[in-house]
Protein backbone atom coordinates (compact mmCIF):
# COMPACT_ATOMS: atom_id res chain seq x y z
CA UNK A 1 0.00 0.00 0.00
CA UNK A 2 2.76 2.38 0.61
CA UNK A 3 4.40 2.24 -2.56
CA UNK A 4 1.22 2.52 -4.50
CA UNK A 5 0.97 5.71 -2.14
CA UNK A 6 4.15 6.65 -3.03
CA UNK A 7 4.20 6.36 -6.58
CA UNK A 8 0.56 8.42 -6.01
CA UNK A 9 1.84 11.06 -5.00
CA UNK A 10 5.22 11.35 -7.33
CA UNK A 11 2.49 11.39 -10.26
CA UNK A 12 0.88 14.16 -8.50
CA UNK A 13 4.20 15.99 -7.57
CA UNK A 14 4.93 14.99 -11.67
CA UNK A 15 1.89 17.26 -12.41
CA UNK A 16 2.33 19.90 -10.19
CA UNK A 17 5.73 20.37 -11.28
CA UNK A 18 4.59 20.16 -15.17
CA UNK A 19 1.82 22.81 -14.58
CA UNK A 20 4.58 25.20 -13.05
CA UNK A 21 6.54 25.18 -15.79
CA UNK A 22 4.11 25.81 -18.27
CA UNK A 23 2.65 28.88 -15.70
CA UNK A 24 6.49 30.03 -15.62
CA UNK A 25 6.65 29.78 -19.13
CA UNK A 26 3.74 32.04 -19.70
CA UNK A 27 4.82 34.35 -17.23
CA UNK A 28 8.05 34.51 -19.25
CA UNK A 29 6.16 34.68 -22.36
CA UNK A 30 4.12 37.54 -21.18
CA UNK A 31 7.20 39.47 -20.08
CA UNK A 32 10.07 38.57 -22.71
CA UNK A 33 9.03 41.98 -25.63
CA UNK A 34 9.63 44.51 -22.43
CA UNK A 35 12.73 42.33 -20.77
CA UNK A 36 14.74 43.19 -23.78
CA UNK A 37 14.48 46.69 -23.09
CA UNK A 38 12.51 49.69 -25.64
CA UNK A 39 13.56 49.95 -28.97
CA UNK A 40 14.98 53.27 -30.29
CA UNK A 41 15.12 54.85 -33.46
CA UNK A 42 13.75 57.78 -35.12
CA UNK A 43 9.69 57.82 -36.23
CA UNK A 44 7.96 60.77 -37.47
CA UNK A 45 4.42 61.50 -36.60
CA UNK A 46 2.27 63.75 -38.20
CA UNK A 47 -0.43 65.56 -36.04
CA UNK A 48 -2.10 69.00 -37.03
CA UNK A 49 -2.25 72.93 -37.05
CA UNK A 50 -0.43 74.65 -33.74
CA UNK A 51 -3.42 75.45 -31.82
CA UNK A 52 -5.23 72.66 -32.63
CA UNK A 53 -6.05 69.38 -30.23
CA UNK A 54 -3.65 66.56 -32.59
CA UNK A 55 -0.32 68.93 -31.93
CA UNK A 56 -0.90 69.29 -28.61
CA UNK A 57 -1.87 65.77 -28.03
CA UNK A 58 1.45 64.43 -30.12
CA UNK A 59 3.24 66.80 -28.21
CA UNK A 60 2.87 64.98 -25.01
CA UNK A 61 2.60 61.91 -26.50
CA UNK A 62 6.17 62.56 -27.65
CA UNK A 63 7.49 63.22 -23.90
CA UNK A 64 5.95 60.04 -22.70
CA UNK A 65 7.25 58.03 -25.30
CA UNK A 66 10.65 59.69 -24.16
CA UNK A 67 10.43 58.63 -20.73
CA UNK A 68 9.79 55.04 -21.63
CA UNK A 69 11.55 55.07 -24.89
CA UNK A 70 14.76 57.34 -24.31
CA UNK A 71 16.43 56.08 -27.47
CA UNK A 72 13.58 57.04 -29.49
CA UNK A 73 13.80 60.28 -31.61
CA UNK A 74 9.92 61.45 -32.62
CA UNK A 75 9.50 63.65 -35.08
CA UNK A 76 6.32 65.72 -34.98
CA UNK A 77 4.96 67.23 -37.88
CA UNK A 78 2.41 69.94 -38.29
CA UNK A 79 -0.36 69.48 -40.60
CA UNK A 80 -3.43 70.56 -42.19
CA UNK A 81 -5.20 67.55 -40.35
CA UNK A 82 -6.66 64.38 -41.05
CA UNK A 83 -6.53 63.91 -44.53
CA UNK A 84 -2.67 65.49 -45.10
CA UNK A 85 -1.97 62.75 -42.04
CA UNK A 86 -3.72 60.11 -44.06
CA UNK A 87 -1.91 60.53 -47.08
CA UNK A 88 1.23 61.16 -45.38
CA UNK A 89 1.18 58.20 -43.50
CA UNK A 90 0.26 55.65 -46.46
CA UNK A 91 2.78 57.42 -49.17
CA UNK A 92 5.35 56.51 -46.31
CA UNK A 93 5.87 60.49 -45.30
CA UNK A 94 5.34 59.74 -41.65
CA UNK A 95 5.22 56.13 -39.65
CA UNK A 96 2.25 57.39 -37.26
CA UNK A 97 -0.57 59.94 -37.43
CA UNK A 98 -3.60 60.77 -35.83
CA UNK A 99 -6.88 61.23 -37.80
CA UNK A 100 -10.72 60.78 -38.02
CA UNK A 101 -12.34 57.78 -39.01
CA UNK A 102 -14.44 59.36 -41.78
CA UNK A 103 -11.01 61.15 -43.28
CA UNK A 104 -9.23 57.88 -43.33
CA UNK A 105 -12.07 55.77 -44.61
CA UNK A 106 -12.77 58.04 -47.91
CA UNK A 107 -9.21 57.60 -48.29
CA UNK A 108 -9.40 54.00 -48.35
CA UNK A 109 -12.45 54.23 -50.78
CA UNK A 110 -10.87 57.21 -53.12
CA UNK A 111 -8.23 53.86 -53.67
CA UNK A 112 -5.14 56.53 -53.44
CA UNK A 113 -1.98 55.33 -53.01
CA UNK A 114 -1.12 53.06 -50.30
CA UNK A 115 -4.36 52.67 -48.38
CA UNK A 116 -4.26 48.98 -48.82
CA UNK A 117 -1.30 49.47 -46.21
CA UNK A 118 -3.12 51.60 -43.89
CA UNK A 119 -3.22 49.83 -40.04
CA UNK A 120 -4.47 50.95 -36.69
CA UNK A 121 -3.06 51.52 -33.43
CA UNK A 122 -5.65 52.80 -30.86
CA UNK A 123 -9.12 54.36 -31.19
CA UNK A 124 -7.87 57.73 -29.14
CA UNK A 125 -11.12 59.71 -28.10
CA UNK A 126 -13.64 61.97 -30.05
CA UNK A 127 -13.74 64.97 -31.92
CA UNK A 128 -16.80 66.81 -31.86
CA UNK A 129 -18.16 69.21 -34.57
CA UNK A 130 -18.67 73.15 -33.45
CA UNK A 131 -20.02 75.64 -35.85
CA UNK A 132 -19.18 79.11 -33.50
CA UNK A 133 -20.64 82.28 -34.79
CA UNK A 134 -20.43 85.49 -33.03
CA UNK A 135 -23.37 86.07 -30.01
CA UNK A 136 -25.15 88.61 -31.51
CA UNK A 137 -25.44 86.86 -34.91
CA UNK A 138 -28.74 85.93 -36.76
CA UNK A 139 -27.36 82.39 -37.97
CA UNK A 140 -29.25 80.10 -36.05
CA UNK A 141 -28.94 77.26 -38.19
CA UNK A 142 -26.50 75.51 -40.80
CA UNK A 143 -29.63 76.54 -43.25
CA UNK A 144 -28.96 79.89 -42.07
CA UNK A 145 -25.10 79.88 -43.14
CA UNK A 146 -26.13 80.84 -46.91
CA UNK A 147 -24.70 84.04 -48.16
CA UNK A 148 -22.63 83.76 -45.41
CA UNK A 149 -19.09 84.22 -45.16
CA UNK A 150 -17.42 80.66 -43.04
CA UNK A 151 -14.74 79.44 -42.73
CA UNK A 152 -14.74 75.89 -43.21
CA UNK A 153 -10.97 74.58 -42.95
CA UNK A 154 -7.94 74.06 -44.29
CA UNK A 155 -8.16 72.46 -48.32
CA UNK A 156 -6.56 69.07 -46.85
CA UNK A 157 -8.00 69.13 -43.23
CA UNK A 158 -10.45 67.11 -41.50
CA UNK A 159 -12.73 70.37 -40.62
CA UNK A 160 -13.03 70.28 -44.57
CA UNK A 161 -14.24 67.25 -45.18
CA UNK A 162 -16.93 67.35 -42.38
CA UNK A 163 -17.67 71.20 -43.39
CA UNK A 164 -18.41 70.30 -47.07
CA UNK A 165 -20.82 67.32 -46.20
CA UNK A 166 -22.52 69.33 -43.17
CA UNK A 167 -23.51 72.10 -45.88
CA UNK A 168 -24.50 69.85 -48.80
CA UNK A 169 -26.97 67.88 -46.34
CA UNK A 170 -28.46 70.81 -45.48
CA UNK A 171 -28.63 71.84 -49.19
CA UNK A 172 -26.39 74.49 -49.19
CA UNK A 173 -23.32 74.39 -52.05
CA UNK A 174 -20.16 74.96 -50.76
CA UNK A 175 -18.46 76.38 -53.62
CA UNK A 176 -21.42 78.18 -54.53
CA UNK A 177 -24.23 79.40 -51.98
CA UNK A 178 -21.51 80.67 -49.15
CA UNK A 179 -18.55 83.25 -49.11
CA UNK A 180 -15.52 79.86 -48.28
CA UNK A 181 -12.65 80.82 -46.05
CA UNK A 182 -9.73 78.30 -45.67
CA UNK A 183 -8.84 79.78 -42.06
CA UNK A 184 -8.44 77.24 -39.60
CA UNK A 185 -8.29 77.35 -35.56
CA UNK A 186 -5.41 79.66 -35.77
CA UNK A 187 -6.97 82.39 -37.06
CA UNK A 188 -10.88 81.95 -37.75
CA UNK A 189 -11.99 82.42 -33.78
CA UNK A 190 -10.64 85.78 -34.19
CA UNK A 191 -11.92 86.39 -37.33
CA UNK A 192 -15.03 85.97 -36.26
CA UNK A 193 -17.32 89.00 -36.98
CA UNK A 194 -14.24 90.72 -38.46
CA UNK A 195 -14.53 89.19 -42.15
CA UNK A 196 -16.64 86.01 -40.79
CA UNK A 197 -19.57 85.01 -39.86
CA UNK A 198 -19.17 81.45 -38.93
CA UNK A 199 -16.55 79.67 -38.25
CA UNK A 200 -16.16 75.06 -38.38
CA UNK A 201 -13.88 73.68 -36.34
CA UNK A 202 -14.24 69.59 -35.65
CA UNK A 203 -11.94 68.98 -32.47
CA UNK A 204 -11.25 67.04 -29.04
CA UNK A 205 -13.79 68.94 -26.46
CA UNK A 206 -12.43 71.52 -25.22
CA UNK A 207 -10.19 73.18 -27.72
CA UNK A 208 -7.78 75.76 -26.42
CA UNK A 209 -7.53 77.13 -29.61
CA UNK A 210 -11.06 78.44 -29.58
CA UNK A 211 -11.48 78.03 -25.51
CA UNK A 212 -10.05 81.22 -24.51
CA UNK A 213 -12.74 83.21 -27.63
CA UNK A 214 -15.18 81.43 -25.51
CA UNK A 215 -14.33 82.77 -22.15
CA UNK A 216 -16.66 86.28 -22.53
CA UNK A 217 -19.61 84.97 -24.01
CA UNK A 218 -18.67 86.69 -27.32
CA UNK A 219 -18.85 83.58 -29.02
CA UNK A 220 -22.07 81.03 -29.39
CA UNK A 221 -22.67 77.41 -31.08
CA UNK A 222 -24.95 76.69 -33.63
CA UNK A 223 -26.64 73.17 -33.45
CA UNK A 224 -25.87 70.51 -35.70
CA UNK A 225 -29.21 68.09 -34.73
CA UNK A 226 -29.93 64.54 -35.18
CA UNK A 227 -31.95 64.80 -38.03
CA UNK A 228 -28.94 66.60 -40.45
CA UNK A 229 -26.97 63.94 -39.00
CA UNK A 230 -29.34 61.34 -40.41
CA UNK A 231 -29.02 63.29 -43.59
CA UNK A 232 -25.30 62.97 -44.14
CA UNK A 233 -25.81 59.10 -43.64
CA UNK A 234 -27.65 59.30 -46.44
CA UNK A 235 -24.88 60.50 -48.54
CA UNK A 236 -23.34 57.07 -47.89
CA UNK A 237 -19.77 56.12 -47.51
CA UNK A 238 -17.60 57.09 -44.76
CA UNK A 239 -20.54 59.15 -43.35
CA UNK A 240 -21.27 55.95 -41.40
CA UNK A 241 -18.67 56.81 -38.90
CA UNK A 242 -20.80 60.14 -38.05
CA UNK A 243 -22.72 60.25 -34.71
CA UNK A 244 -25.54 62.74 -32.90
CA UNK A 245 -24.39 63.54 -29.86
CA UNK A 246 -24.85 66.77 -27.97
CA UNK A 247 -21.87 68.86 -26.96
CA UNK A 248 -21.76 68.68 -22.84
CA UNK A 249 -22.57 71.94 -21.47
CA UNK A 250 -19.42 72.03 -19.02
CA UNK A 251 -17.05 72.20 -22.72
CA UNK A 252 -17.01 75.90 -23.29
CA UNK A 253 -19.16 77.08 -19.76
CA UNK A 254 -18.39 80.68 -20.93
CA UNK A 255 -20.56 80.77 -24.09
CA UNK A 256 -23.18 78.06 -23.34
CA UNK A 257 -24.78 79.03 -20.07
CA UNK A 258 -25.35 75.45 -18.73
CA UNK A 259 -26.88 74.38 -21.57
CA UNK A 260 -26.00 71.33 -23.75
CA UNK A 261 -25.76 71.59 -27.84
CA UNK A 262 -26.58 69.14 -30.35
CA UNK A 263 -23.94 67.99 -32.33
CA UNK A 264 -22.04 65.24 -34.63
CA UNK A 265 -19.29 63.21 -33.28
CA UNK A 266 -16.49 60.91 -35.37
CA UNK A 267 -13.33 59.06 -33.59
CA UNK A 268 -9.75 59.91 -34.24
CA UNK A 269 -7.43 57.12 -34.68
CA UNK A 270 -3.50 56.82 -34.04
CA UNK A 271 -2.76 55.53 -37.33
CA UNK A 272 0.43 53.79 -39.33
CA UNK A 273 1.67 51.15 -42.22
CA UNK A 274 2.30 47.58 -42.22
CA UNK A 275 5.88 47.77 -42.44
CA UNK A 276 5.81 49.61 -39.42
CA UNK A 277 8.41 47.51 -36.86
CA UNK A 278 5.83 45.44 -34.68
CA UNK A 279 8.01 45.37 -31.56
CA UNK A 280 8.40 49.57 -31.49
CA UNK A 281 4.69 49.61 -32.28
CA UNK A 282 3.34 46.95 -29.59
CA UNK A 283 5.91 49.34 -27.54
CA UNK A 284 3.80 52.46 -29.12
CA UNK A 285 0.55 51.28 -27.91
CA UNK A 286 1.86 49.92 -24.97
CA UNK A 287 2.74 53.71 -23.68
CA UNK A 288 -0.52 55.45 -25.59
CA UNK A 289 -2.46 53.56 -23.02
CA UNK A 290 0.13 54.12 -19.94
CA UNK A 291 0.08 57.42 -20.53
CA UNK A 292 -3.76 58.21 -20.59
CA UNK A 293 -4.09 60.00 -17.25
CA UNK A 294 -0.67 62.04 -17.85
CA UNK A 295 -2.16 63.00 -21.26
CA UNK A 296 -5.68 63.54 -20.62
CA UNK A 297 -4.54 66.06 -17.46
CA UNK A 298 -4.24 68.20 -20.42
CA UNK A 299 -5.59 67.21 -23.28
CA UNK A 300 -9.53 66.68 -21.23
CA UNK A 301 -10.41 64.37 -24.58
CA UNK A 302 -7.93 61.88 -23.92
CA UNK A 303 -8.81 60.79 -20.64
CA UNK A 304 -11.59 58.59 -22.67
CA UNK A 305 -8.69 56.41 -24.52
CA UNK A 306 -9.19 52.95 -22.88
CA UNK A 307 -8.13 49.51 -23.50
CA UNK A 308 -11.32 48.75 -23.81
CA UNK A 309 -12.04 50.64 -26.52
CA UNK A 310 -9.05 51.56 -28.40
CA UNK A 311 -8.35 48.49 -29.88
CA UNK A 312 -11.57 49.02 -32.12
CA UNK A 313 -9.68 51.13 -35.05
CA UNK A 314 -12.68 50.66 -37.57
CA UNK A 315 -12.24 50.90 -40.43
CA UNK A 316 -8.57 50.02 -40.14
CA UNK A 317 -7.48 46.27 -39.33
CA UNK A 318 -4.38 46.66 -36.26
CA UNK A 319 -1.30 46.73 -37.08
CA UNK A 320 0.62 42.99 -35.40
CA UNK A 321 2.52 45.11 -33.10
CA UNK A 322 -0.47 46.68 -31.91
CA UNK A 323 -2.22 43.48 -31.38
CA UNK A 324 0.73 41.56 -29.54
CA UNK A 325 -0.11 44.60 -26.82
CA UNK A 326 -3.36 43.68 -26.82
CA UNK A 327 -3.38 40.20 -26.48
CA UNK A 328 -0.93 40.60 -23.80
CA UNK A 329 -3.20 43.00 -21.18
CA UNK A 330 -6.42 40.62 -22.29
CA UNK A 331 -8.16 40.16 -18.95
Amino acid sequence: MSNALSRIGRRRALRGSAAAVVALGLLLWWIAPWSEGPPGGTVTLSTGTRAGVYQKYGELLRSSLGRHMPDLEVRLLTSDGSQENVRRVATGQADFAIAAADAVQTYRLSGRPGADRLRGVARLYDDYVQLVVPTGSDIRSVADLRGKRVAIGQPKSGVRLIADRVLQAAGIDPEKDIEPSSDGIDVGPQRLGHGLDAFFWSGGLPTDGLKKFTEDSSLRFVPIPADLVSKLHDQGGATRYYRATNMPESAYPGSQHGAAVPTMAVSNLLITRTDADPRLTEWLTRIVLKSRDNIGAHVHSAQLVDVRTAIYTDPLQLHEGARSYYRSVKP
